[in-house]
């Protein structure tokens, strides 16, 4: 019977799906940020109705932290910090605009949707903000 011969990863290699993702996520914080800038008074309107205080100085943190964050991901910049960051700021986000526990009947599936993918984006996160693995 022949041996049966494997092929050896590229060098780094087993890091590609790693970096291609951290990017992806990256990429969504990051044109989310800018995105905010063009809608930064009715945004920072929403805060306020929320109770919080400084709202415009809070969103101004917000898109900063957004744009950064993000495009150090993509950048491969320092992204343990990166990540970590962010998922601390889509923890907040989350429990303060996706309460789908308070929400009434008609708002509760939009509102549990959205929570779910902030726990989907969140646990890829996570992910990030750890060293990662070599194969």
């Amino acid at each position: 019977m022949p041996a049966t011969r494997t092929l050896l990863p590229l060098p780094g290699a087993a890091l590609a799906p790693h970096r291609i993702g951290q990017a992806l996520i990256g990429l969504l914080f990051l044109v989310s940020g800018l995105l905010k800038l063009g809608r930064f008074e009715a945004l920072a309107g929403v805060l306020a109705g929320k109770g919080l205080p400084l709202a415009a100085a809070v969103m101004a943190l917000a898109i900063a932290l957004e744009v950064a964050a993000g495009a150090a991901l993509v950048l491969n910049l320092k992204p343990r910090i990166a990540a970590a960051a962010l998922a601390l700021f889509v923890m907040a986000a989350t429990l303060l605009f996706h309460s789908f526990w308070a929400a009434d009947a008609a708002a509760y599936a939009n509102q549990l949707n959205h929570f779910l993918k902030n726990l989907a984006i969140l646990g890829a996160l996570l992910s990030l903000a750890r060293p990662p693995t070599r194969a």
